[in-house]
């Protein structure tokens, strides 16, 4: 286990870049912004464009649920982060404004740059919305709204298949937490899902991240109200799935992210906790089952949440989260270097 405790502050560009000397593994660690139109934000995105442009987003506003929360979006221009541009807002054909929620980026192979989101009072009713970018995030395309019944991706980041179908991660809080994937062949013009795959009871489920076993088998693992993280595997590409089961992995209700790498190992960014919202964890695993404590990204008092993890083409990995609430903070790490300790009976050693 490796506490980041040894930080040099490097002032640069008005933004502050943190080299994490104690620890190889952590590049980079700095915030998107410093200063904002909106005091809280929450719920971000990463993504690298065909461009090989990074892209981020989030909702930001007066306070989550809040009419004025919109969508927002900072590009790495060179070495430095523009500045947030609001590119999605809930205001409806009478004037009325709902909040935004949820932004996920998805670049699928040689398309354009996709935005899905969420606009409603709640998540419970809120519908979904994408819209699409053939510049690296700098315009945006018209809103278009989701089928009805279609949401996109909930909160973290689709999978495409050699097929070339996308799969969305998604899930629904009208009738208890359910987990399903919803499935398009032609970018978002038609949809089909595989409905509900846990009643909500037993387990509920939210916010699915989707890992790539090989050979058509898939991983979903994310956010419970049980306490810990939930697991359920897929072995004919995500048309059918077997019986979702918790892992002993802890979860405080609190969204997670996670991503197979190049080399085949899983990454795994939660909460290391069954309450609160500190620690911010980093786990590995070469199977999916048994992990490995990598890194404790964050353990000072606060809120430090709801990741978003990639991994780019030079093979580093990028990850965003909500940095209690005020900024989100970008991190990038060699993942060639992560080793660990097995986590064993739920237990961060």
């Amino acid at each position: 286990m490796r506490f980041l405790n040894s930080l040099a502050a490097i002032a640069l560009s008005g933004l502050v870049n943190v080299v994490m000397a104690a620890s190889p593994e952590l590049l980079k660690s700095e915030f998107i912004y410093e200063t904002a139109s909106f005091p809280s934000c929450h719920a971000s995105t990463i993504v690298e464009t065909s461009g090989g442009k990074l892209v981020v987003a989030w909702f930001g506003g007066t306070r989550e649920k809040h009419p004025d929360v919109g969508i927002w979006v900072s590009r790495l221009d060179d070495s430095n982060w523009t500045a947030p541009v609001e590119v999605a807002t809930g205001v409806q054909k009478n004037g009325t404004r709902l909040p935004c929620w949820n932004p996920v980026l998805f670049q699928p192979h040689g398309e354009s740059l996709m935005l899905f989101y969420k606009v409603g009072p709640d998540p419970s009713s809120w519908w979904g919305f994408l819209q699409k970018s053939d510049d690296d995030g700098a315009t945006w395309s018209v809103p278009q709204r989701l089928p009805e019944g279609f949401v996109g991706p909930i909160k973290n980041k689709p999978v495409q298949l050699s097929n070339g179908e996308i799969l969305c991660p998604s899930s629904s809080e009208d009738d208890g937490w359910r987990v399903h994937i919803e499935r398009t062949s032609d970018l978002g013009l038609t949809w089909s899902t595989t409905g509900a795959l846990n009643n909500g009871i037993e387990i509920g489920a939210i916010q699915p991240s989707i890992l790539m076993r090989g050979n058509k088998e898939l991983q979903a693992i994310g956010r419970t109200r049980q306490g810990k993280l939930f697991s359920i595997d897929s072995f004919d590409g995500g048309k059918t799935w077997e019986t979702m089961t918790l892992t002993a992995l802890p979860n405080p209700n609190s969204g997670t992210d996670a991503l197979t790498l190049a080399n085949g190992r899983h990454l795994l960014i939660y909460n290391h906790t069954s309450k609160n919202r500190s620690p911010l964890n980093l786990a590995i695993s070469r199977d999916g089952r048994s992990w490995d404590a990598a890194l404790v990204l964050e353990n000072e008092a606060g809120e430090f949440s709801y990741p978003a993890v990639i991994q780019t083409r030079d093979k580093l990995v990028h990850a965003t989260y909500t940095w209690k609430r005020e900024k989100i903070k970008h991190i990038v790490l060699d993942p060639a270097t992560l080793g660990g300790n097995p986590i064993r009976d739920g237990q961060w050693p």
